[in-house]
């Protein structure tokens, strides 16, 4: 009796796992529908660093407060290298500071943002590019008011906070232990800076952080939850032609067995002022260090190398 009653339970199980990924596959097309393609994000081919070693790739990835070619002052409030090494054993997020200080086609030297201001994704893509010498192989834009139906369509998401700290900007406290963050809390949460003991690279601690909460608590969502995450999350993502959703469905299956990712910022020196702003100056030797272990998909043996860095592991 005991057996029969397994086996039926497990057949409704099965039934139910099958009727859930009928209904994502049947909303592929929606999703699809849902995400904006930019037309020709990527600088001229004799103008880019070579493709990467077998089969690892690198995703640009920028939050900001509008889409792609929206009005208004367009500057990348948050700027990532995803990196997903070949074997996809692990996933690797860079955070390059808003305000590094770098070489602008066309522009001098300036904040790595103000190039999105100046040229869109196409001279974003190829500042970091010939800052890093990494071929970006993918683009994708994220409308940071997204981040408010994401975390709701999922429940919310919790992180660890290490320090209680205030946000004076918008009255917030942030108190020490674990904060479900969910809305507009999330929102707050990412897009603070002041109060902050390292200012922007706190900021950057944070936005990894909520990506990692948001994939541990994708792997525990039902079905109808990961729907409504899906949904809202192509609404706000802004992609080059090459992003489909069949691409991203066959990452995510060749990723499934990832739970957790490695967090890093690009290495620097700190804060400094030019010509009156304040700027973030680049540690070239060592940047070139890790960009290089990035080129070469050997980051795993670059944070080994490095003591195991993640910048997640202490957040204000």
């Amino acid at each position: 009796m005991l057996r029969r009653f397994l086996i039926i339970a497990g057949l409704l199980v099965a039934m139910v796992l099958a009727g859930g990924f009928a209904l994502l596959m049947q909303r592929q097309s929606t999703y699809d529908g849902n995400i904006r393609r930019i037309a020709e994000p990527f600088p001229v081919e004799s103008e880019r660093p070579p493709k990467p070693v077998g089969e690892a790739q690198n995703w640009l990835l920028i939050g900001s407060d509008r889409r792609p070619g929206e009005a208004g002052a367009q500057r990348a409030d948050t700027i990532m290298i995803l990196h997903l090494p070949a074997d996809r054993a692990r996933i690797y997020v860079i955070g390059i500071p808003r305000d590094a200080y770098v070489p602008i086609k066309g522009h001098g030297n300036d904040k790595i943002n103000a190039s999105y201001a100046y040229g869109g994704p196409k001279l974003l893509i190829s500042t970091v590019e010939r800052f890093t010498g990494v071929r970006i192989d993918h683009f994708a834009a994220v409308d940071f008011a997204g981040f408010v139906a994401m975390t709701k369509a999922i429940g919310g998401i919790d992180v660890y906070v290490s320090r209680t700290t205030h946000d004076p900007m918008n009255k917030v406290t942030w108190r020490q232990g674990t904060v479900h963050l969910e809305g507009e809390q999330t929102l707050l949460f990412v897009r603070q800076r002041y109060n902050l003991p390292g200012g922007d690279f706190d900021r950057i601690r944070r936005q990894q952080a909520v990506i990692k909460a948001m994939g541990k608590k994708l792997r525990d969502s039902s079905v109808f939850e990961i729907d409504a995450f899906l949904q809202e999350a192509t609404k706000s993502l802004s992609v080059d032609p090459g992003v489909s959703v069949s691409l991203l469905r066959d990452l995510a299956i060749e990723l499934r067995g990832v739970e957790d990712l490695t967090a890093l910022t690009t290495p620097n020196t700190g804060s400094a002022m030019v010509k009156g702003a304040s700027v973030v100056k680049i540690d070239k030797a060592q940047a070139d260090r890790l960009f290089e272990a990035v080129r070469q998909d050997a980051i795993a043996r670059y944070v080994e190398e490095s003591g195991g860095i993640n910048d997640t592991d202490l957040l204000y």
